[in-house]
């Protein structure tokens, strides 16, 4: 497979209550963070209103940014019910809202995320938005948590196609990575 020149990725956090996205932008070599924001989904009464917005939303999203990908983060299982429910269907709006507009979706797993994006499946929210800046060479405001989400699942499927297109080889730690890759190292 040939090496990934140029993608255009939309990430989403899906939410009942707010929404992260983020476009990310590659282009031979250069990353460019398009777009980065949530949207607050309180203010809609019904859980088929919200579901109704986050639907439109995605697919303004698509229209106005052109990605050809969207990377999207998977719930994950929490002790309620309910919230598992409407997440999953947040989630499932959103996917819709692609597939109709003719993106390739992939999902990701919030521990796949934090391992592609930092190393460690377990890192905090904040540990991700620090290496997240210090990659794409951005300031994040604080408290931008699901944009931030949204944005490490559209680096992590970037990441992820990037090392399918390049017959990329999984190591097992950071030292046999940097054993098979010394100039890697800065002195």
């Amino acid at each position: 497979m040939a090496k990934i020149d140029k993608v255009k990725i939309l990430g989403i956090d899906p939410g009942t209550q707010v929404m992260g996205y983020a476009v990310l932008d590659y282009y031979f070599g250069h990353f460019n963070v398009e777009a980065l924001g949530v949207f607050k989904l309180k203010k809609f009464e019904t859980h088929q209103e919200k579901l109704k917005e986050i639907f439109l939303q995605t697919q303004d999203l698509i229209e106005m940014y052109l990605p050809t990908e969207m990377a999207i983060e998977a719930p994950f299982y929490g002790k309620n019910v309910q919230s598992m429910l409407k997440l999953g269907r947040a989630q499932g709006v959103t996917i819709a809202a692609g597939i109709t507009m003719g993106l390739n979706i992939t999902e990701y797993a919030p521990k796949k995320i934090k391992q592609s994006i930092t190393g460690n499946g377990n890192a905090s929210k904040e540990q991700v938005s620090a290496m997240l800046q210090s990659i794409l060479k951005i300031k994040i405001q604080d408290g931008f948590l699901d944009a931030t989400d949204a944005l490490g699942a559209a680096m992590c499927h970037y990441n992820q196609i990037s090392s399918v297109a390049i017959g990329g080889k999984k190591y097992s730690g950071w030292k046999s990575y940097l054993n098979d890759n010394p100039k890697k190292v800065k002195k």
